[in-house]
């Protein structure tokens, strides 16, 4: 079986989050090592479809880049950079709208969960979010997308997007598949479990960032909502039990029945304070090394500008087969 071609893209912000580490950037560290490329984006065009200010933006992908690589992202062994240095994501997305319905895009929950929190301007690009996710992807030809489960809807759109233009036009695109973990795909709010763990909309003491000081992931943890009960076990009505749960087995590297089996008769404290530590031996490599890498933001521009190149290079074949076969430039 061939290698796969990995596409994956972040959002520019220097607060990650412990659901951003286990759901995604884990998965582009193990996925460097199996893809035949492997290719990582900034998405600081996705940045501006909600308000921004420039000169933040700038530094948030400088943040972005330096926690990847701190945690164990290697240039030498895949593809990293800035989504707008490649215009070949900006002309593909107006080539798929051409494939895209409007109907596909206003049932994106995305769109109506963000736009709902918009008091001013619900701006298009917001609307039009997932073409660009869209075109990010089909541009390389992926096979695999290493996603959470809150983007499962987007790339079933990007799927039916490829698969449309395919009917129509010829087999250009490939149509990949969703890769999500299996336990750790959407890790909740610490104090809200029935709410994914967000910088933008979750609580300040439920949101543990890869950058937190231990003590501060430790009593965040130890404030974190539980039940009235005393198993650390799933089930119904046990969400924050659960939620730790799947923290504490992703970050030993075992099953939540293993979890359950250890904790059995144990009180929650306990339970809690081994989840924290769990979580600050996990995060602590990544803090300490984005601290020898940040500043020297000479040498995340270079990253970026070598990664951006490499992108082009995979990139430009893509566009080139897409415009010759709707009908753009010479037969």
């Amino acid at each position: 079986m061939p290698a796969p071609i990995i596409f994956s893209g972040i959002q520019p912000t220097g607060r990650k989050h412990l659901g951003n580490f286990i759901g995604a950037i884990q998965q582009y560290v193990e996925g460097q090592d199996r893809g035949r490329p492997a290719i990582f984006c900034i998405v600081d065009l996705h940045a501006i479809s909600v308000a921004y200010d420039p000169d933040e933006l700038r530094e948030r992908v400088h943040d972005t880049t330096a926690i990847l690589l701190a945690a164990g992202l290697d240039p030498e062994r895949c593809i990293l950079f800035r989504q707008s240095d490649v215009r070949e994501h900006t002309e593909l997305t107006w080539l798929l709208s051409a494939v895209t319905s409007h109907g596909d895009l206003n049932r994106m929950t995305q769109f109506k969960e963000k736009s709902a929190r918009q008091r001013e301007l619900v701006s298009s690009a917001l609307f039009y979010y997932p073409v660009l996710m869209a075109a990010d992807v089909l541009a390389y030809r992926a096979t695999e997308v290493p996603v959470g489960d809150d983007q499962r809807q987007h790339v079933e759109l990007m799927r039916e997007i490829a698969r449309r233009f395919n009917e129509r036009f010829g087999e250009i695109l490939v149509v990949p598949e969703v890769l999500i973990p299996e336990v750790g795909a959407r890790i909740m709010d610490l104090q809200d479990p029935t709410s994914k763990m967000s910088t933008t909309s979750g609580t300040e003491g439920g949101t543990v960032l890869v950058l937190d000081e231990p003590a501060a992931i430790r009593k965040k943890f130890a404030g974190a909502v539980t039940d009235s009960g005393r198993e650390v076990v799933r089930g119904p009505d046990k969400a924050g039990i659960a939620n730790l749960i799947d923290i504490l087995a992703v970050a030993r590297g075992i099953d939540q029945d293993e979890v359950e089996r250890e904790f059995e008769g144990a009180g929650y404290g306990d339970f809690k304070e081994a989840v924290a530590e769990s979580a600050v031996e996990l995060l602590a490599p990544t803090r300490e090394r984005y601290a020898e890498l940040r500043p020297d933001e000479a040498a995340i521009e270079a990253t970026l500008a070598a990664g951006a190149e490499k992108a082009r290079a995979l990139a430009a074949p893509t566009l080139a087969d897409v415009r010759a076969v709707m009908g753009f430039g010479p037969k």
